[in-house]
């Protein structure tokens, strides 16, 4: 028998992590012993109320069976009151939150509910890959706005006002940004709110990363003023409160738009397990000093991995938030994918290419900060053994040196 793929997978191949992981997977059934710094999957526990909450939980009588399509009562006043004194934002627990089996489930239950042919969806590049395979999968049309460097990773909103946004229904925004660690000010969610409004467009805001070594308070874009008309925003307690494989996050915002999302959300799942909800509500409890103690392990960790990749002769952007790190490769290599395979080829050590989350990423990679002390501190090793070896296969290529002309000229040059 015969099947053909449908249409709506014809520009959509498998997630790159999904590929790349199985990749590393074969690599070290072999004996190959790689560290990963790729995937943002934290390595660290979640708080012990979190994990107590959960095996408490699975002892209560109806705690196994289907659960409300709209998360319990109490999961959503917890993630209200999160918000509330978080962010200053106000919301209405019955109707203005939508738990969800994580954000990523969101961006595709936003764009079943609104996307279709003909209409067009605005997307960063670079970006987080599944915005672009969700506006596909919807038959939507994809519309690329230009992040760089030399813009600050913030899109030029003026020159997309100058094109023709008719079709454009929706513009997914990322802040803190991912994968460059960008955070966004209050004064550019301003613009970017009246942006939507002048041209009827709803903003969908992916915000899970605003506590991770992030040096001021974290922004929601609903605490903009005039936001609540234009916009919608997408949590997590993915990278937050270490529970990534837990799959717990939010839709926030507008009761009609939320409403509409259920009606396909509610065609999907049959709600989320009951305990992991109810240790939601415990992690969404935990105070200020959760993340204090939380950010001081990644910035242990992210000066190690700063070691790497500047021993890897890359630049690295100061000031960036997040899980990662995100930097320009040097000149000796054509691109990210480059240097990424020279490094897992000869010191064993996988960090992403940029390329993956578009053009404008190309000149980069990002390295995780998902990993131990003791393994980052291997891995430098590696790539210092890797550049010591690159430097003398160099210096053995080099011609021979006059007493006037010292051979750490060469080696500069």
């Amino acid at each position: 028998m015969h099947l053909s793929l449908a249409s709506r997978l014809a520009h959509t191949g498998e997630y790159y992590f999904s590929r790349k992981l199985r990749e590393l997977a074969a690599l070290n059934a072999a004996g190959a012993n790689i560290i990963s710094l790729g995937i943002g999957s934290p390595d660290l526990p979640p708080h012990p109320s979190v994990t107590a909450a959960l095996s408490a939980s699975t002892a209560q009588p109806g705690a196994h069976g289907y659960q409300s399509y709209q998360g319990t009562p109490v999961l959503r006043a917890a993630m209200a009151a999160f918000y509330q004194r978080h962010y200053g934002v106000t919301l209405d627990p019955a109707t203005e939150i939508l738990p969800l089996l994580g954000s990523k489930e969101g961006l595709m239950h936003i764009g079943m509910t609104y996307l279709e042919a003909g209409d067009a969806v605005l997307i960063p590049n670079p970006g987080y890959p599944t915005y672009r395979a969700v506006a596909e999968i919807c038959g939507a049309e994809v519309r690329e706005y230009d992040l760089t460097a030399v813009s600050g990773w913030l899109p030029d909103l003026e020159a997309l006002a100058a094109t023709d946004l008719t079709r454009v229904k929706l513009m997914l925004v990322n802040y803190p940004h991912m994968p460059t660690g960008t955070a966004a000010d209050r004064p550019f969610l301003r613009r970017l709110v009246a942006f939507a409004k002048a041209h009827d467009i709803l903003l969908v805001h992916d915000n899970p990363y605003g506590f991770i070594l992030n040096e001021t308070p974290p922004v929601s874009l609903l605490a903009v003023p005039g936001a609540r008309e234009v916009a919608i925003e997408l949590n997590s307690l993915s990278k937050s409160h270490n529970m990534a494989g837990w799959r717990v996050g939010m839709l926030a915002g507008r009761a009609d738009v939320l409403a509409d999302v259920l009606r396909f959300k509610s065609n999907m799942d049959s709600g989320m397990f009951l305990p992991v909800q109810q240790a939601a509500v415990a992690a969404l409890a935990l105070g200020d000093d959760w993340f204090e103690e939380l950010n001081a392990t990644y910035r242990t960790r992210r000066q190690l991995v700063l070691q790497l990749l500047h021993t890897l002769g890359c630049s690295v952007a100061p000031g960036q938030t997040g899980l990662f790190v995100w930097a320009a490769v040097p000149p000796d290599y054509a691109d990210g994918y480059a240097l990424s395979d020279v490094v897992l080829a000869e010191a064993r050590v996988f960090i992403t290419p940029g390329g993956i989350f578009g053009s404008n990423g190309l000149s980069y990679v990002r390295a995780s900060l998902c990993q131990p002390e003791s393994v980052l501190h291997e891995a430098l090793q590696r790539v210092e053994e890797l550049k010591k070896s690159r430097l003398s296969v160099l210096a053995e290529k080099l011609p021979s040196v006059s007493p006037e002309q010292p051979k750490s000229q060469h080696l500069n040059a």
